[in-house]
């Protein structure tokens, strides 16, 4: 499950949300605005994204997670819009029977989901400066 959102993200509600009784692990990845990067101020972060793009991408992301894992289900919410510092940005949540496998695809997500979703990171600097990140 993958959503594009512009509200905060509530993430006990994600956790309480999903898994089985078979879930003996939940593992969460919580990706927050920082207050500086690569040594400069940062006041605020902007976020867009293609929303069908990038829920198909997640898709085959998700689905080589259950192929590559012992897992039972893995959620992720992306912001979009402004948002401050402290802010939640991406919330993953994975559940497993096992600790393991949970942490493991959690990490293999965010890194893929990083890489290959088409969302974009922009910047606001404390000197009035601004710029895209992690762009091609």
């Amino acid at each position: 499950m993958f959503e594009l959102c512009t509200e905060s993200i509530d993430a006990h509600a994600w956790q309480r949300s999903g898994g089985s009784e078979q879930s003996g692990a939940l593992v969460t990845f919580e990706g927050r605005v920082r207050v500086r990067n690569a040594g400069r101020a940062v006041e605020r972060l902007e976020y867009e994204g293609a929303a069908a793009l990038a829920a198909n991408e997640f898709t085959a992301i998700e689905q080589e997670a259950l192929a590559q894992f012992d897992i039972e289900e893995v959620r992720c919410l992306h912001r979009v819009g402004t948002l401050a510092i402290g802010e939640t940005a991406v919330w993953i949540g994975v559940w497993a029977p096992h600790r393991g496998d949970a942490f493991a695809a959690c990490r293999y997500v965010i890194d893929e989901l990083k890489q290959r979703l088409p969302i974009w990171k922009k910047e606001h600097y404390a000197d009035g400066d601004s710029g895209w990140i992690n762009t091609p």
